[in-house]
């Protein structure tokens, strides 16, 4: 198994759970919605419905990191980054995932598996409201999405050695691009002539082009 191979396959991990987790947000609508219909038309609250959306929502953030990682998606300011050659990117990367990325996630893993092992041990429920539920199971997703961005974090560190070897940054297991929707859209519009079109078209192919040779496919998503 070489090394792209490997880096695909944690991508594929990270965008799997991502997308797993992001099934919580219709559970959560469905949640909210139906709530709303007991509070207001048939006047019966639900206690521990709060404490309920929290943790939907917290759950879908927390999983979702890892994916974001994997895409390249996480805000960063690159007004310069962008600029740089692909070497100086890595380095730059590299140094980062060294000093701030590894023992933070390494913290927050270890600090993470311990507040949710007590949680279990007292049996904590929520306090928010009266009986409120079980929380060790949330307090236990915390440092399952530090594994799972850790692992990420790691395939993201090989990515820097192998574009500070090669000068070209690895490719990553794409998922969805904005510049596929903006080539769609202006295949069908009615209101930019066929010369613009094509020429918009191809620019948006070069720019997606240009990115995935820098690793930097999940810019284009923000």
């Amino acid at each position: 198994m070489n090394v792209q191979s490997i880096l695909h396959g944690i991508d594929g991990i990270s965008t799997w759970v991502g997308k797993a987790a992001a099934w919580l947000m219709v559970v959560l609508m469905v949640v909210v919605c139906t709530e709303v219909f007991k509070r207001y038309v048939l006047n019966v609250p639900t206690a521990w419905i709060f404490d309920a959306e929290n943790m939907f929502y917290g759950t879908c953030f927390m999983l979702g990191g890892a994916y974001t990682l994997a895409q390249n998606a996480h805000v960063r300011g690159d007004f310069l980054y962008s600029s740089m050659r692909p070497r100086t990117q890595a380095g730059l990367d590299l140094v980062l995932y060294i000093v701030f990325f590894l023992p933070g996630i390494a913290a927050l893993i270890y600090s993470g598996w311990v507040f949710a092992v007590e949680s279990w041990i007292i049996n904590e429920h929520s306090n928010v409201t009266a009986n409120g539920p079980p929380v060790w199971q949330f307090k236990l997703m915390i440092p399952l999405a530090g594994v799972l961005v850790m692992l990420q974090g790691i395939a993201e560190i090989i990515r820097c050695v192998v574009c500070l070897r090669t000068g070209e940054w690895p490719s990553r297991l794409k998922d969805v691009a904005e510049t596929d929707v903006i080539e769609e859209q202006l295949a069908h519009s009615e209101f930019v002539d066929e010369e613009s079109r094509k020429i918009a078209i191809e620019r948006a192919k070069s720019i997606d082009e240009v990115a995935r040779q820098r690793g930097m496919g999940g810019d284009l998503q923000k």
